[in-house]
């Protein structure tokens, strides 16, 4: 059999099926396309003997796939008292899966300790963030990282949920849609995009997209072209100032379309010329001889 890091598709079926080495798995999705199935996807492919402990903040009833369910609490105190009730008390070579439906309820000076507290060799953590909701956070922690940034940090393999667009689709309106809470149509399909990267003991991480299909539960790697994979402006000048230097795609073909004043010179078959328009502020004396109208 291929090795895992030649082949993807087992890569991720080894992450689905926790039989990756992966004791905080992060997903992030936002309005456009929940995570939801992604957590359907861990329920089907993991041992039916795999104890898992449901925490709903968002989710009222106890699903079919969970062992314990747990109602989200804003005190992660008895929270962790909570899921540590269900988890074993020495690692065993038994896998428990906590699957978490909403990480954003965490508060931000915490959510690292909570994760500690709960991971261990013989358990998986499964957790869920929007990146769609604003955080907020008090001002003593103003210089302090965001949550997002902490659980990128932290996981070991992190899931990113996209929509699958055509390319002749225009993200940058569906985002301004999205952020006006003006959701388009063929957001949260069946078929979508996962982005996941998986980090290797040896610090290297491993950068895989695919097509997700929810409802026959198949995955295909998508192959990026050579002009997907160029370098952009953006992400050369991102992190470089405070100053905002990217360029929309609008502002892009805006720019493509703006006419050069040197190409007309340039069209020119005998070589280079001089072109000049009058303006109506231009004083020409057709008298002086040493005036030069071209």
């Amino acid at each position: 059999m291929a090795s895992t890091s030649h082949n993807p598709k087992i890569l991720l079926r080894r992450v689905f099926s926790l039989n990756e080495s992966a004791p905080f798995i992060l997903c992030i999705d936002d309005l456009s396309q929940a995570g939801w199935h992604i957590i359907e996807e861990f329920a089907q492919n993991v041992s039916q003997s795999t104890p898992i402990v449901y925490v709903g903040y968002e989710t009222v009833n106890k699903p079919a796939f969970a062992t314990h369910f747990i109602e989200g609490t804003t005190s992660v105190e008895r929270l962790t008292i909570g899921i540590q009730s269900y988890l074993p008390s020495q690692p065993t070579t038994k896998r428990h899966l906590v699957v978490i439906d909403s990480l954003n309820y965490i508060p931000n000076d915490q959510i690292s300790q909570f994760i500690s507290n709960i991971v261990s060799p013989s358990v998986t953590l499964l957790g869920i963030y929007h990146r769609s909701e604003s955080e907020h956070r008090p001002a003593s922690l103003e210089n302090y990282p965001s949550s997002l940034s902490l659980l990128h940090f932290m996981a070991s393999t992190v899931l990113e949920c996209a929509p699958l667009f055509n390319k002749s689709v225009d993200l940058e309106e569906v985002e301004s849609e999205i952020q006006r809470f003006s959701i388009p149509r063929g957001l949260n399909a069946t078929v979508s995009k996962i982005i996941m990267t998986n980090r290797r003991k040896s610090g290297r991480s491993l950068v895989y997209a695919f097509r997700y299909n929810s409802q026959d539960h198949s995955y295909d790697q998508l192959v990026e072209t050579e002009e997907d994979q160029g370098v952009d402006d953006s992400q050369v000048l991102e992190g470089l100032t405070t100053f905002n230097l990217k360029t929309s795609n609008k502002q892009k073909l805006a720019r493509e379309q703006v006419e050069l004043p040197f190409l007309e010179a340039q069209s020119f078959n005998t070589g280079g010329a001089i072109v000049y328009e009058f303006e109506k502020d231009d004083d020409y004396d057709e008298e002086d001889p040493y005036e030069d109208p071209f």
